[in-house]
């Protein structure tokens, strides 16, 4: 699979790119470019990652099951092929995770899964509720992706022990369509005593580009 790395240096951060998208989303749509001057600068060092949501979450012309099963094919890629790769290219020991819309879930649902690997989590307009795409079908494999179903039941002390130390923003807008969503999990959050950000950005702020390069610039710049 194909992926861009931008900077040198600062804290790796693995970039998941919206709903079927490709690992060029992010420089093409300007993100990499309203942060230029953080990445030039090394404190900040982007891998931007390709996706299999067309043959996974958004394949209807195969079952429920194959769709969850190719997901966590693209999990074991990540965190088996990519972040080896991080390690070998930036000497830090934390990793961060980010995108926007279902990239905010992808980022989001990696780093609650595996928060001994990823750190810190930056989500902008993220939708984090995956039974839309699964027809009714649920299993194990369902509920342990799906992160409003699995944080509210978590009682692990290894998992919300490691919540405890990492960061998690929840970045979304006074219009954006995924603002419940951004809600609900803060409140799960907030009942497990995670420490997080939720920032509902006023000034109109939308499900967008534009909105999500400002955002950027806020959190990275």
């Amino acid at each position: 699979m194909e992926l861009l790395v931008f900077g040198h240096a600062g804290l790796p951060t693995i970039v998941f790119p919206t709903s079927r998208g490709r690992f060029f989303e992010f420089e093409d749509r300007g993100m990499v470019g309203a942060i230029s001057n953080t990445i030039e600068s090394g404190g900040i060092q982007l891998f931007c990652v390709d996706s299999v949501d067309e043959e996974s979450w958004y394949n209807k012309n195969v079952p429920p099951r194959w769709r969850i099963a190719r997901h966590l094919q693209y999990e074991d890629y990540v965190l088996h092929e990519v972040v080896p790769l991080i390690k070998q290219k930036n000497s830090r020991w934390d990793i961060g995770t980010t995108g926007c819309s279902f990239g905010g879930y992808h980022a989001v649902n990696l780093a609650l899964r595996r928060p001994d690997v990823v750190s810190g989590c930056l989500s902008m307009g993220g939708a984090f509720d995956i039974t839309q795409f699964l027809n009714g079908y649920y299993d194990d494999d369902c509920y342990f992706n799906n992160p409003p179903h699995y944080l509210r039941n978590m009682a692990d002390p290894w998992h919300l022990d490691r919540y405890r130390q990492n960061k998690y923003v929840l970045a979304t807008g006074e219009h954006d369509m995924c603002w419940n969503e951004n809600e609900r999990l803060a409140e799960i959050m907030r009942d497990k005593h995670i420490p997080h950000r939720l920032d509902v950005w006023r000034d109109h702020t939308g499900h967008d580009w534009p909105w999500w390069q400002r955002m950027a610039q806020a959190y990275f710049g």
